[in-house]
């Protein structure tokens, strides 16, 4: 099993920034520190104008949540990140959905660990806090936030679920685990990797228990995920009869989507956003 992951790779500043700018002092608020460098020039940034986006509680769970103002029976849609937690990325991903009328929540699944948003070495947010963190919590909280989208605008029957890197894997797990996810949308997750006591099972384990349709959407040049992995998970699906499928980006690296990196790939992560929601239209939501 891999332990690198492109995803991690040269994480130095960038030029005419400094760190402290871009420290997360809240929710969604500034970039990661680890996730340098940033590119300005192509970070996408989605204003709230007639939105209601901003950090929410659910229980001692913290979520940053955006929505159509006075919305009311909205599709929801739960936004998994990547190990850098709820940082701008994130929540400018929540908005653009909030934009098409979805109500979109990303809770920080790291909380009770750390704040990897202020880590400036990733192999820090790796040892202190991802290795800690089971699947069955993140499952649980998710859950909880499906609980509270429901109780607060949104329409409990057109559920859906999108993530990033860390967050694609979980997309693919969560999709298996609550049979009401009508359509999902993994980036670039990882397949298949290390079984312990935190990570009991990965996508490839669970290709014939989703209920609903998942898109995977991946980077043929993905140093971090073989595209032999790829290919098993599309011919466990099929085997399966799963509606879901997978989409390769053949000169596409790892987080060719995420806009304010290096890795960002303009023509695929467009591509992938015009699939990502025409898949949750054909699917209901």
């Amino acid at each position: 099993m891999k332990e690198n992951n492109p995803d991690f790779d040269s994480l130095v500043p960038a030029v005419g920034f400094t760190r402290r700018g871009f420290v997360a002092t809240a929710l969604g608020a500034g970039f990661a520190l680890a996730a340098q460098p940033i590119m300005a020039q192509t970070a996408i940034k989605t204003d709230a104008a007639g939105l209601t986006a901003g950090e929410v509680k659910i229980g001692e769970l913290a979520a940053y949540r955006a929505m159509p103002e006075g919305g009311k029976n909205l599709p929801i849609i739960l936004v998994v990140s990547e190990i850098f937690g709820v940082h701008e990325y994130i929540a400018d991903v929540c908005r653009r959905l909030a934009k098409l009328g979805y109500l979109a929540i990303a809770p920080e699944l790291f909380a009770r660990y750390g704040d990897p948003r202020k880590l400036s070495n990733v192999q820090d947010i790796l040892a202190a806090i991802v290795s800690k963190v089971p699947d069955k919590e993140v499952l649980a909280d998710l859950d909880a936030c499906a609980a509270w989208a429901a109780a607060n605008g949104g329409d409990a029957t057109r559920l859906g679920i999108t993530g990033f890197c860390w967050g694609g894997r979980i997309t693919w797990l969560y999709a298996a685990h609550n049979p009401n996810v009508k359509a999902g949308v993994a980036w670039y997750g990882r397949i298949d990797g290390e079984v312990n006591d935190r990570t009991p099972r990965w996508p490839l384990d669970v290709a014939g228990e989703i209920k609903g349709a998942v898109l995977g959407l991946y980077g043929g040049k993905d140093q971090g995920i073989p595209l032999e992995d790829v290919e098993a998970m599309q011919a466990a699906l099929a085997k399966a009869g799963s509606r879901s499928t997978i989409h390769v980006y053949p000169d596409a690296p790892h987080a060719f989507h995420a806009d304010y990196r290096p890795t960002y790939r303009k023509e695929a992560a467009e591509d992938g956003w015009r699939r990502l929601i025409a898949w949750f239209k054909q699917h209901g939501l």
